[in-house]
């Protein structure tokens, strides 16, 4: 009988590590497939291209996957939900040119930085919109709950217009019912890019120093942490990090930190 009883639980438990790892994503190799949220709509950083999620992050999210012995599976989200939904558990990665800025620490833990940047007011021509004063008493719009949004919302006399996408943004100013619109300079410039026809033009621009765009996870998963920062180290060392960045980015230069060799861009978190 013990026999008999040895052999129904050891079926039992083998069944149960199966339905485990297919419930955790495993894949035919063994790797767990993580859930990644990410935007379709801010080339080149973070877009949808024939189906498929691509852009800076996300090409490079790949790779180091690829290093670290994990698959991806991207899911579009907008940008308001997406650090809640990888504190819960929602998503195990947040891939979408994220800051990491102290307030956003408290919610999650970020890999190290990846890219720097800028934030820029996308006006219509000839708006002179080039300071911050004269930025004051007009109304601008923002990606809700993004950097941009907090940099808008601290403009003395500022009305500021809050979107769930950047394409709504976008469409607004084109139809003159914003007087700017606060991005990302590589996401402003890749949209004048593409529609030379619209009298657009970047004003006011400033640098967003001491936040590097970083991967966000959530504070308990530091496995995953560990592993994102040890696989960007790597593509960071053997120069894939600025080979990845110049397929998209053509005109602007990447920070020397993230160079063929250079140490990275380190980023503190907090109660991590």
């Amino acid at each position: 009988m013990r026999s008999t009883l040895s052999k129904i639980t050891a079926v039992l438990t083998a069944g149960a590590l199966t339905m485990t790892l297919a419930a955790c994503g495993g894949s035919s190799a063994g790797a767990a497939t993580l859930r990644v949220g990410t935007l379709s709509d801010a080339p080149p950083s973070i877009y949808l291209e024939n189906g498929r999620f691509t852009g800076y992050d996300n090409e490079l999210l790949r790779d180091i996957a690829k290093r670290e012995g994990f698959e991806v599976e991207f899911v579009g989200t907008e940008f308001s939900s997406l650090l809640a939904g990888v504190a819960t558990g929602k998503f195990d990665i947040g891939s979408s040119t994220i800051s990491s800025t102290e307030a956003r620490k408290k919610t999650v833990a970020f890999s190290n930085g990846y890219n720097t940047g800028f934030t820029t007011v996308v006006t219509a021509k000839g708006a002179n919109l080039k300071d911050i004063a004269s930025l004051g008493g007009k109304r601008l719009g923002a990606v809700q709950g993004s950097v941009q949004d907090e940099f808008a919302g601290k403009v003395a006399g500022a009305q500021v217009v809050r979107f769930p996408d950047y394409n709504a943004g976008f469409a607004q100013l084109k139809n003159g019912t914003l007087d700017g619109w606060v991005v990302p300079q590589d996401i402003g410039q890749k949209y004048l890019d593409q529609n030379p026809a619209v009298p657009l033009e970047l004003g006011y621009t400033v640098e967003d120093k001491d936040t590097p765009s970083a991967f966000a996870v959530a504070k308990k998963s530091t496995d995953l942490l560990n592993k994102l920062n040890d696989g960007l180290a790597k593509a960071v060392a053997d120069g894939t990090v600025a080979r990845i960045y110049a397929q998209f980015y053509k005109n602007t230069p990447l920070s020397k930190e993230l160079r063929q060799g250079g140490p990275g861009l380190p980023v503190k978190n907090v109660g991590v």
